[in-house]
C-alpha cells in the first residue's frame, strides 16, 4: 500500500458509507468525518488522481479495485483490533479510538500474528 493515514481513513470511510447508503458523495464523507467540504474535495481529487476512487459526473464516489483493497485491509484491522481490545477489557470508546490509530501503523506480519492468536 502506497498511502498515508489520511488517505486510508478516507478510503475506509467511503467503504463504510457505501455499505450504509446507495451512493457516496463528498458531502456524506464531510458529514461523517466532521470535516470541511473543501478539505474533503482536495482529498478526493488526490485519491482520484492516485487511482483509488472514481467520481461520476453526478459526484458519486466509488472505490476502484486498488482503493477497495486498501479500504478492506484497514477496515479489517480496525474491526479486529477494536474487538480484541474490548475483549481484553478496554472501554469500547477507547478501544475504537486506539484501533483507529493502530490500524495504520501495524505491520502486516504483526497483524497476521494477532489474527492467528485470536483464532
Amino acid at each position: 500500500m502506497n498511502t498515508n493515514e489520511s488517505s486510508e481513513n478516507y478510503l475506509e470511510t467511503i467503504l463504510i458509507l457505501s455499505k450504509q447508503h446507495p451512493v457516496v458523495r463528498s458531502v456524506d464523507i464531510a458529514n461523517e468525518l466532521d470535516f470541511k467540504k473543501s478539505s474533503v474535495s482536495v482529498a478526493m481529487k488526490k485519491l482520484r488522481e492516485s487511482g483509488h476512487i472514481q467520481v461520476s459526473p453526478e459526484g458519486y464516489i466509488t472505490l476502484t479495485e486498488s482503493g477497495r483493497r486498501i479500504a478492506d485491509c484497514i477496515y479489517e484491522r480496525h474491526q479486529l483490533i477494536s474487538s480484541w481490545l474490548i475483549r481484553l477489557g478496554v472501554d469500547p470508546n477507547v478501544a475504537v479510538a486506539d484501533a483507529c490509530r493502530m490500524e495504520h501503523v501495524i505491520s502486516a506480519e504483526s497483524f497476521e500474528a494477532i489474527k492467528r492468536h485470536i483464532k
